[in-house]
């Protein structure tokens, strides 16, 4: 499918009125693009760990909107906007308003990224998309499948790399504890599971069960394809939705001092304020597993964890990533 793309030359002061303005033609949904720095606030929501650079924020902005190429004349809509914008111009700086024309297509986003992420080994686990057909001289390796669909997840990012190799450390060390004890297997807590590669990979390891948690409702949908599609009973695994850090009900529904292992591969700014959360989850030695962590935030993220009691086990690197594994005395 195609669209004409219609773009408003314009300035920041002006892009909530102009959104408005075409929301009244029946207009709904605008592209907006500035250098506006984010704030502090929306860099936290939107969880990013660092800035994009961008070009000094000059006060200008180009708001967009798309209407759908069926051959249809759009001039009468677009002197209904160019009145609107003519209309602003008393309450409001709007710039040159000029607007220019183009065409985009409707690409198939979701799916056009599968081409890049094919079937790789982290040690004896091969990781390999869902649409892949597993090679002879791979059988002998523990195979997870993976369809991240909208999640975030397909193992072949540093951190997620990071965070599997330490599983396989401390699921072996603690199913050898177990086997000497006598005791139930290592139980794992994946916080920020996106699409369940790290709780599928603790199973296929030799987790008894795992728990997991995440903001976004359809990495949960994720994690449960993603299970059946590993042949993993639905009982060996229990997905919340909620943030661990605040709500309390979410804390009390996940359990206190029931995990060997918590895994999270999260970005540094959450990791910080969720460290005094995480004792409560672990046992008594057992390990809290992290990455995420962009090199320069090692730091303070290794103080947020020391500050909680918790002992600084190792301290892997990547590229510019940053693995963190502390232990509950």
């Amino acid at each position: 499918m195609k669209w004409k793309q219609y773009t408003i030359e314009t300035t920041t002061i002006a892009e909530d009125y102009i959104s408005m303005a075409l929301a009244e033609l029946g207009i709904d949904g605008v592209q907006i693009e500035d250098n506006i720095p984010l704030s502090k606030e929306d860099q936290a929501d939107m969880f990013i760990d660092f800035l994009p650079e961008l070009p000094p924020d000059d006060g200008t902005s180009r708001v967009s909107f798309f209407i759908e190429e069926d051959g249809s004349d759009h001039t009468k809509l677009l002197v209904q906007v160019k009145e609107a914008l003519e209309e602003l111009r008393a309450i409001v700086e709007i710039g040159s308003g000029r607007i220019t024309a183009s065409e985009t297509e409707d690409l198939d986003w979701i799916n056009n990224w599968k081409k890049y992420f094919t079937s790789f080994c982290i040690d004896d686990i091969l990781i390999k998309p869902t649409w892949e057909e597993q090679k002879e001289e791979d059988q002998d390796k523990i195979l997870i499948e993976i369809d991240p669909g909208i999640s975030f997840g397909t193992g072949k990012h540093e951190t997620t790399q990071l965070c599997i190799r330490q599983l396989q450390k401390y699921i072996r060390i603690a199913k050898e504890t177990a086997e000497k004890n006598q005791t139930a297997g290592p139980r794992v807590l994946d916080v920020g599971c996106g699409s369940g590669i790290l709780s599928i990979v603790a199973l296929k390891l030799g987790a008894v069960s795992v728990v997991g948690t995440d903001l976004d409702a359809d990495c949960l949908t994720s994690t449960h394809d993603n299970m059946e599609v590993n042949h993993l009973a639905p009982e060996l695994g229990t997905f919340y939705l909620g943030n661990l850090i605040e709500d309390e009900a979410l804390q009390e529904k996940v359990g206190t001092e029931e995990y060997d292992i918590v895994v999270a591969n999260i970005l540094a700014d959450v990791i910080i304020p969720m460290a005094p959360v995480i004792p409560a989850r672990l046992k008594r030695g057992g390990y809290f597993i992290t990455s995420g962590i962009i090199d320069f935030k090692e730091e303070e993220v290794r103080e947020a964890i020391a500050r909680t009691g918790m002992e600084i086990a190792e301290i892997n690197r990547q590229g510019e990533w940053v693995n963190i594994t502390a232990r509950r005395i």
